[in-house]
């Protein structure tokens, strides 16, 4: 069953052809600067935030920041968890997500059976996401123990992902790592969207709008950002690469 937040987000799709989410750490912001961010991504047109990151927050904390980033914006706040830490009552809804190339079983389904109970018990609505981690992989590929693969090898994330959507998972997501030097290629997007039907988020290393826009002309359809909106210097150039990402998917 397709809830509230999904059709939402695949409205989006279907009108704007690509769409532009925030990701926000709750480990690197208070309660109030997550506001600030909220409030800058929003005034923006992000089409919804993500709230999550590689390494554990105590809960209080990100119940918190949700609450904070939930009385600033009206858009959908997401939960993209790590572990069952990353799990809080006043989101909108959580990518319930498999690590597919991690060599811990943990990420592969484990964290999910000790997450579920408390899932639905807060009546979040689940996003199934098949979660493949490539090229660098980051803090995100370390702690979730991931086999990355290689930018050279677009092959085997075009059949990760195919298997993704034949487990039923409703979204596959390309992650290069925060801050990953190098954003996913072109050539690897291009493999993976051949390769499926179902909606492509990529991430990682993503700062600007040309590279927003090359990531898109491949042929994604969500684009994830987190670091580049910390940096209260590059307002105008976050902007801009939201509005690419608009104007690209339109085109």
């Amino acid at each position: 069953m397709v809830g509230p937040i999904e059709k939402y987000l695949l409205k989006h799709i279907q009108e704007d052809g690509a769409i532009h989410l925030t990701l926000i750490d709750p480990e690197k912001v208070t309660a109030a600067s997550s506001s600030l961010l909220a409030k800058k991504a929003d005034d923006s047109k992000t089409t919804a935030i993500m709230v999550g990151g590689s390494t554990s927050t105590s809960p209080n904390h990100l119940d918190r920041v949700i609450k904070a980033i939930k009385r600033t914006v009206k858009i959908p706040v997401i939960l993209f968890p790590n572990n069952v830490t990353g799990i809080s009552k006043h989101a909108d809804a959580i990518w319930f997500m498999s690590l597919l190339n991690s060599v811990d079983p943990y990420f592969l389904i484990g964290a999910q059976v000790l997450g579920a109970p408390m899932i639905k018990k807060y009546n979040l609505e689940t996003l199934s996401l098949g979660y493949i981690i490539v090229g660098e992989g980051g803090t995100a590929g370390i702690v979730g123990r991931a086999v990355p693969i290689p930018y050279t090898k677009p092959e085997l994330a075009a059949v990760h992902a195919l298997a993704a959507q034949y487990l039923g998972m409703h979204f596959v997501y390309l992650e290069a790592g925060s801050g990953a030097t190098q954003p996913v290629p072109s050539n690897m997007i291009k493999a993976v969207k051949y390769a499926i039907n179902t909606p492509l988020i990529v991430g990682g290393g993503i700062c600007s709008s040309e590279q927003a826009r090359t990531v898109v002309v491949a042929g994604a359809d969500m684009v994830v950002t987190g670091n580049i909106i910390e940096e209260t210097d590059n307002r105008d150039q976050f902007k801009k690469l939201v509005k690419t990402v608009r104007e690209i998917g339109t085109a």
